[in-house]
C-alpha cells in the first residue's frame, strides 16, 4: 500500500477508536482530530504518508481515472455497445467505435457476449460518471483463455511489489502470464499446475495481504514451488 512502511504490519481500526496523536500530523480520509487524538470514523487499515494518517476501508471501490487498465465482464449488449461491470460503482460501456474489431450495427453479440471479459482501458470519465472504455490499444483484447480472481484494492501494490518486481518473479516460477488490473481484478493464464500456484499466491494476498508476515510468506511460497 502506498505510504505503508515496508514490511509493517497494517492496522485495522474501527469508528470512533483513537488511533494516535493529533501532533505534528494532519487527518486524512477516514479520520478526524478530536482534542489531541486523531479518530477513525471508519472501518479500515491506518496508512501514513508525508506527515498524513489516514483509514482505507477493507473492502475499498474501484474509482475509475482515465488510463487505468481493467478487466471487464460484459453485463449487456446494445446494437452498438457493450456494457461491462468494471468492479466500480457503475458500469464502463465500450461503444462500438472503441472495439478492436469491425461490428456491424446490430451484431454486437457476435464479437462479445454476457459473460465474456475483456482487458480494457478507461478512456474518459464524465461529469455524469460514465466510464467510457476502448479496446483499441496494444494488448487490449478479449480474454478467453485463463482464470480471473480479485483482490482487495489495498493489496494490489503487495501483489505488484516495488517496481513490479514481485509480480516478474511470479510470472517466472509460475510459467504463467498475469494481468494485474487497476480494478483489483487479475487475470492468469498458463498451465494447470502454474495457475494452481497462483492460485495460491492471491489466497495468500486475500488473507495475508495486511500482515508484517506476508513478504516472509510470500518468498517461502515462491521457493517451495522453485525446489518442487
Amino acid at each position: 500500500m502506498s505510504g505503508a512502511k515496508e514490511g509493517a504490519e497494517l492496522r485495522l481500526v474501527t469508528p470512533g477508536e483513537a488511533i494516535g496523536a493529533s501532533t505534528g500530523v494532519r487527518a486524512g480520509t477516514g479520520t478526524l482530530i478530536m482534542g489531541d487524538n486523531i479518530i477513525a470514523t471508519r472501518v479500515g487499515w491506518i496508512r501514513e504518508n508525508n506527515g498524513v494518517t489516514s483509514v482505507d476501508p477493507i473492502h475499498a471501490a474501484y474509482m475509475p481515472r482515465s488510463g487505468d487498465l481493467v478487466i471487464g465482464v460484459v453485463e449487456s449488449v446494445r446494437n452498438n455497445l457493450w456494457f461491462a461491470d468494471v468492479n466500480g460503482p457503475f458500469n464502463g460501456l465500450l461503444p462500438m467505435s472503441l472495439a478492436p474489431w469491425k461490428v456491424e450495427f446490430g451484431a454486437a453479440r457476435q464479437q462479445m457476449d454476457i459473460g465474456d471479459v475483456m482487458l480494457a482501458r478507461v478512456q474518459e470519465v464524465d461529469e455524469a460518471h460514465n466510464i467510457v472504455l476502448t479496446m483499441k490499444g496494444v494488448g487490449l483484447r478479449r480474454l478467453k483463455e485463463g482464470i480471473m480472481s480479485e483482490i482487495s484494492m489495498n493489496h494490489i501494490s503487495r501483489l505488484r511489489g516495488e517496481g513490479d518486481s514481485t509480480l516478474r518473479t511470479l510470472k517466472e516460477v509460475s510459467d504463467c502470464r498475469v494481468i494485474v488490473a487497476e480494478n483489483g481484478r487479475v487475470w492468469v493464464d498458463g498451465d494447470a499446475d502454474g495457475i494452481t500456484f497462483m492460485r495460491a499466491v492471491l489466497d495468500l494476498v486475500r488473507n495475508e495481504g495486511h500482515k508484517a508476515t506476508f513478504n516472509a510468506s510470500l518468498e517461502a511460497l515462491i521457493d517451495n514451488r522453485r525446489n518442487a
